[in-house]
């Protein structure tokens, strides 16, 4: 096993933004998984303490990478995982600061890494972890999965391939890296995962979410509410910032890797969710200028949402 371990050289790539909490129970967690040799952290210039407490860790297997400015989940990943690339590992390991996988999550992800290029965990919401904290529409399935059963329902061998939750405990191999490139720092938040996703799928990379490999995650914000009468859904936020970069970051991938079909029906699902649902004006506007953005490809807009 430890010949095995020297072999695959996996780091695991976590990025934090002011959410010191979270950290204090990742990282002993991680340092407790035996199949990692590396954890790599990209701190986006926390101000709650978290470079205090990382410099006072003094553990070999951790590595520190302190940001002179907040970039986001995107800018974080951006910089993570080009960080591991350059460090020679040949697997790495994402996920946020707030996730926890269990004990056994990496052991058992490992299990198919001749299957797969791009795989992760089923991310289970931890506040219920029957539930899933992530709607999954499984390849050609209408309906999404919500429980961790309803995902089981549709794997194979173990796996459900084609699908998966990039950044929650997701493992990339350094020959996909070489491929695609890493995730879009330009983004900030929301949507660089897909983007990533979208991409390494076009590339050819075998995608898949191993269903008994199991990742917690805190369920947040009104991610799948339902519209136009429970037919569809629509990712709301009561996050200003986290939508402005949505509305924006979906547009730009909607463009580059479906159709403007495609982008016309999200607009449309904009526009009837804070008309009919969630009745906003404001968002209306926020909206308008984040698509906008989206068109011409303009990704400095967010910056008027960050505090301080």
């Amino acid at each position: 096993m430890g010949e095995q371990k020297k072999q695959m050289q996996i780091a695991a790539v976590v990025v934090t933004f002011n959410r010191l909490s979270y950290l204090q129970r990742l990282i002993p967690r991680l340092l407790d998984i035996q199949e990692l040799d590396a954890i790599l952290i990209v701190d986006n210039a926390s101000t709650d303490g978290t470079p205090q407490w990382l410099s006072a860790l003094n553990n070999e297997r951790v590595k520190v990478h302190l940001l002179e400015q907040n970039m986001g989940g995107a800018g974080g990943f951006h910089v993570g995982l080009e960080w591991s690339y350059s460090l020679g590992y040949e697997l790495t390991w994402m996920m946020d600061d707030d996730g926890l996988p269990d004990l056994d999550c990496l052991g058992t992800l490992l299990e198919y890494r001749n299957d797969f290029d791009f795989w992760g965990p089923a991310v289970l919401a931890e506040q219920n972890p029957e539930k899933l904290c992530f709607p999954v529409r499984v390849p050609r399935h209408a309906t999404a999965s919500r429980t961790l059963a309803e995902l089981v329902e549709y794997s194979n061998a173990g796996s459900v391939e084609g699908v998966v939750i990039p950044f929650n405990g997701v493992l990339v191999k350094r020959s996909l890296v070489e491929k695609i490139g890493v995730p879009r720092a330009e983004f900030f938040i929301w949507g660089d995962d897909v983007e990533y996703l979208w991409r390494a799928a076009r590339a050819g990379a075998r995608v898949a979410t191993v269903v008994d490999a199991h990742f917690l995650h805190p369920a947040t914000d009104d991610l799948g509410a339902p519209m136009m009468f429970g037919k569809t859904t629509y990712n709301h936020s009561p996050s200003d910032l986290k939508h402005y970069c949505m509305a924006r970051n979906n547009t730009v991938n909607l463009l580059e890797y479906r159709s403007i079909l495609h982008v016309i029906g999200f607009w449309v699902k904009t526009a009837w969710f804070y008309t009919f649902v969630v009745p906003s004006m404001s968002r209306w506007k926020i909206s308008v200028s984040a698509i906008w953005a989206g068109l011409r490809k303009n990704f400095t807009g967010h910056k008027r949402f960050l505090r301080g």
